[in-house]
């Protein structure tokens, strides 16, 4: 049922001057399900992202986010990404700014949220992102995949309904891996709604409760975790999971 779904997204087209990023694109996503996307670089994966969240504007189509249709021209953005975490491939973390201060200042700026309840916040989120330590840290004194954690606990802090993973370990080194998907999977099994854009595979196979590959800027093929991996329907989602694996 429609009803169901926290994200729902229409007959979606994006363009960039004369390139198709999204082509006819639609996709629904169920409360508390973890949804991976995967496909070719350049297939429209993050644009799909940064569509839902507004960062880019979509040409045609609907997408409906918690009951907030962010196509509209009135929509009420700043709702919208209060509701909606996003973390980028590169951290985008403030260099100036301490691991809590990185946690803390959209919770008092955006949030007005009072400071004591914005550094309580914090630390609780280091400490579940396993980095309690690394509060004074400045990010220059991190490595990447601390980095990440700390990125992912500065989403949390606003206590979205959703989160939106885009590449989160593409910049990092086969070490460091481990450890954010690690945090990603411990939010999977607490029931948040997350939208995945990855080539980590096994990712897939701990968390994800649907894949969906993206290419041509086009939804080629979604279904199961089981059903993508074992057998694809289509020659183009098989050698792709190949390529990747093998």
């Amino acid at each position: 049922m429609e009803n169901d779904n926290i994200i729902t997204i229409r007959n979606v087209y994006k363009r960039f001057k004369h390139v198709e990023a999204l082509n006819d694109v639609s996709l629904d996503v169920k409360r508390g399900e973890v949804l991976f996307i995967f496909g070719p670089s350049g297939g429209g994966k993050s644009t799909l992202l940064r569509c839902i969240n507004q960062l880019e504007k979509v040409n045609e189509g609907e997408i409906i986010v918690d009951g907030i249709r962010v196509t509209e021209p009135n929509a009420d953005l700043d709702k919208l990404r209060s509701e909606v975490g996003m973390v980028f491939q590169l951290f985008n973390l403030f260099p100036h700014l301490t691991a809590l201060q990185n946690i803390t200042i959209a919770q008092e700026k955006v949030r007005q949220w009072p400071k004591e309840q914005a550094v309580e916040t914090a630390h609780r989120l280091l400490k579940r992102v396993g980095l309690p330590e690394k509060a004074d840290a400045y990010p220059d004194q991190l490595s990447g995949g601390q980095k990440q954690r700390v990125a992912i606990a500065r989403a949390l802090a606003m206590n979205p309904l959703i989160m939106l993973f885009d590449e989160p370990t593409s910049a990092l080194d086969a070490e460091m891996i481990r450890e954010v998907l690690d945090v990603m999977v411990d939010l999977a099994r607490d029931g948040m709604t997350m939208l995945v854009v990855s080539h980590e595979m096994g990712f897939a196979k701990a968390a994800a409760d649907r894949m969906v590959f993206l290419a041509d800027a086009r939804v080629i093929e979604e279904g199961s975790v089981e059903e993508i991996y074992t057998r694809p329907q289509h020659a183009r989602t098989k050698a792709f999971i190949e390529q990747i694996l093998y």
